[in-house]
């Protein structure tokens, strides 16, 4: 699914909300998601999932085919772990 069908997907369930609404409101809540990940916050949506954000430190590394030492600085990056209703949703028990 892409922004767009969230969005139609939201206006359709809420007729009384233009589509222009829906996708300000879309925008506001993944900004804020981006805003808190860049201060370093983790995002938890109860029964969805959390977002947090993993620090690999700087290090030393080894060019393969030279030997030479390279210097690897410090990386982020974006992490998601579903949640346990999430998890649940998508491996129901089987009857």
């Amino acid at each position: 699914m892409i922004k767009s069908d969230l969005v139609d997907r939201i206006s359709i369930q809420n007729p009384h909300l233009y589509r222009a609404e829906v996708e300000k409101l879309v925008n506001t809540i993944f900004d804020e998601i981006a805003a808190a990940m860049t201060r370093g916050d983790r995002v938890e949506l109860r029964g969805f999932g959390t977002f947090s954000v993993s620090v690999w430190e700087a290090r030393t590394a080894r060019n393969p085919k030279t030997g030479a030492a390279v210097a690897v600085p410090q990386k982020k990056a974006p992490r998601f772990r579903a949640g346990k209703d999430m998890t649940a949703r998508l491996n129901p028990k089987e009857m």
